[in-house]
């Protein structure tokens, strides 16, 4: 299908396979947005590495701000206690930050790492980023380290876990309400979570439906920004503004919001041009990099409001105002979104 794209690395396939056939590396790096599948495996390392009641004894937690290598050494190095390894995560550690020296003496751990240690560096809230200009450690790191990327997982696979999700809650979700689950609340299983558990508390029947999903669910805001451009299509000024105003509250800056919309237009645009030229959601997909055709379908449906000349001109009004945002001192940016929708909803009516 055009526009998939691959959600799994060879990394990642490889450490499914190596705890299943219960052969964990040494040396990991953990990376990725998708939080819950990082937390997912590396529970499933200390589950088979540590015995139950040895994890004080076997399993050191260390912080990467401020560590040294020494430190790290020592961790590494302890030798485990009632089973045949220790499982050591390091979590946040910029080590393309450290000293030369600092450096050199974390390659050559690298290089001769002590086989009674698993070693996890983990990276949550900073961004893992190999400099390879730092070509010694670099190279270390690609000979040495299994670096596994946690990504966003494919929408079959994602609607599948949606669904046993659910049915562990005792409920049911059939597959279009789940790609609108996923399209309202975002494609992260860490974010979909305690949305799942919210709308099955919510749910009064068995079968979960999109009511029950837009009555309770807080959705991310590319789908408000959706929501506020179907009102503009129905000339709607009174419910675009309302929705402008929950994006308000959300806290985001209004040159931030603009730039959604303005997105979301370019969107429109792009789905108009598909339907006057013959084009199917497939090609709508390939353009935007989407992982399901949900979305896809909701352009065309929306863009069949609209003509290309109003998409055209929405872009140009988003462009004007971003500039005078940016440029006029004092300007009035949250009065100047207004304005737009104003405009934006008087040009959808003709």
């Amino acid at each position: 299908m055009p526009g998939k794209k691959e959600t799994e690395s060879k990394a990642y396939r490889q450490l499914k396979a190596d705890l299943k056939a219960k052969t964990p590396m040494n040396l990991y790096v953990f990376y990725g947005e998708e939080t819950y599948l990082r937390e997912y495996y590396l529970d499933q390392l200390r589950k088979q590495l540590i015995p139950d009641g040895f994890e004080a004894f076997n399993y050191h937690r260390l912080e990467g701000k401020g560590l040294t290598v020494q430190a790290l050494s020592d961790a590494v190095e302890a030798l485990p206690m009632m089973c045949a390894r220790t499982l050591v995560t390091v979590t946040d550690w910029e080590m393309f930050k450290l000293p030369e020296d600092q450096r050199s003496q974390l390659i050559s751990l690298l290089a001769d790492f002590p086989k009674e240690c698993c070693l996890v560096f983990v990276y949550d809230t900073v961004e893992y980023k190999p400099d390879k200009k730092m070509k010694k450690l670099y190279a270390a790191l690609t000979e040495h380290v299994e670096i596994v990327e946690f990504r966003a997982q494919g929408q079959s696979d994602l609607i599948n876990w949606v669904s046993r999700r659910f049915q562990a809650l005792g409920k049911d979700i059939d597959r279009q309400t789940a790609e609108h689950l996923i399209f309202t609340c975002g494609g992260l299983m860490t974010g979909l979570i305690p949305e799942i558990e919210k709308i099955a508390a919510y749910t009064r029947g068995k079968a979960v439906t999109v009511a029950d999903i837009d009555a309770v669910a807080d959705p991310v805001i590319e789908a408000i920004v959706y929501e506020l451009t179907n009102a503009v299509s129905r000339g709607d000024y009174d419910a675009a503004a309302d929705v402008l105003g929950r994006l308000l509250k959300l806290q985001e800056e209004p040159v931030v919001l603009l730039s959604l919309i303005g997105k979301e237009l370019r969107k429109l645009y792009t789905a108009r041009i598909a339907l006057d030229g013959g084009k199917d959601r497939y090609w709508l997909m390939d353009i935007w990099g989407m992982r399901s055709d949900y979305p896809a379908k909701l352009l065309l449906s929306s863009a069949r409001n609209f003509t290309r000349e109003w998409c055209r001109d929405g872009i140009q009004m988003c462009q004007r105002l971003d500039m005078q945002m940016k440029s006029q001192a004092g300007f009035d940016s949250q009065g100047g979104l207004k304005l737009l929708l104003v405009r934006l909803a008087q040009g959808a009516r003709r």
